[in-house]
């Protein structure tokens, strides 16, 4: 394929991300219960780091369309530390930042982080 329609057609397979924010340590029961009926990723963000940054603005890029059934989940883990705390405690992974953590059936199946985050080792996993 040519590069300018190659460009045209990954274009039209990318769709943006619908996170939703993970505030509450209470949260965290439910995407263990979601996760029985779809794949949930948790984005651990620090609002202070530009790799953080760099790195969810470049899986923002890369997610398509075919991941909507991936239910994703945003942490500030700077104003959340409490949450990512309880992150470590509940499904047993290391904690970094950035870091992305996908559950399925109530546990923790896959989790990267910094510039090993990427849209299509999460596809694969989910």
């Amino acid at each position: 394929m040519f590069g300018w329609k190659k460009k045209q057609a990954e274009k039209a397979e990318t769709a943006s991300v619908e996170w939703k924010r993970l505030t509450a340590i209470e949260q965290l029961e439910a995407l263990k219960q979601e996760s029985h009926e779809k794949p949930v990723l948790i984005y651990k963000h620090s609002t202070r780091c530009g790799i953080s940054g760099m790195t969810l603005s470049r899986l923002e890029r890369s997610w398509t369309a075919d991941m909507g059934h991936i239910s994703a989940y945003y942490l500030d883990l700077i104003a959340y530390r409490d949450v990512s705390n309880a992150i470590v405690q509940e499904f047993g992974v290391f904690h970094e930042s950035p870091q992305v953590i996908l559950l399925k059936n109530g546990r923790a199946i896959y989790d990267n982080s910094h510039m090993g985050i990427s849209a299509q080792a999460i596809k694969q996993q989910a």
